[in-house]
């Protein structure tokens, strides 16, 4: 079996986290819980040529006061952009964040994560912001880690962007 890195990037509290452990643990918790560092997960997924492990990196949030850390980049071969539409200060980070990406992992896909789609009545974003995003070449999704909203959709395209194939987790 073959393992792939995906790296969980984007600013503080945007729901980087409970994305991974919606995706992999099935479970959400209203308890805010700040990654310093990176924290690894991991999950087995089928794929064109048998089963991938994904080795999911949870990169602790950037803001003005912390920046991306490229060595925690190194080797990836997807990266999931998380944004929270609640925030457009969060979307703002989107183009500084994806010029980062693309010098430091030229070639390798990048999806765009809108998260808390459950709250869209409190979204401060227009159609034109979503548009800037995609003008970047990002793949969007609008994703929800508290519902579980898209958020297998948002794994999946990933991994086919990686070219590995469905990213259906395996049977047990």
């Amino acid at each position: 079996m073959i393992a792939k890195k995906v790296c969980m990037v984007g600013p503080f509290a945007v729901g980087k986290t409970s994305l991974v452990r919606r995706y992999v643990e099935s479970i959400f918790s209203d308890t805010y819980l700040t990654t310093i560092g990176v924290k690894i997960s991991k999950k087995t997924v089928d794929a064109y040529d048998g089963q991938v492990q994904l080795m999911i990196w949870d990169i602790e949030g950037v803001d003005v006061f912390t920046e991306l850390k490229p060595s925690y980049l190194r080797g990836a071969s997807g990266v999931l952009l998380v944004l929270d539409g609640t925030r457009p200060a969060s979307v703002d980070m989107a183009e500084e964040l994806s010029k980062l990406l693309a010098e430091q992992l030229p070639g390798v896909p990048v999806v765009g994560l809108l998260n808390k789609s459950d709250l869209t009545y409190e979204w401060k974003l227009g159609d034109s912001d979503m548009k800037g995003i995609e003008k970047l070449g990002i793949t969007l999704i609008k994703t929800s880690a508290k519902t579980g909203h898209n958020v297998e959709l948002a794994f999946d395209t990933i991994v086919e962007k990686m070219g590995l194939g469905s990213g259906v987790p395996e049977s047990t």
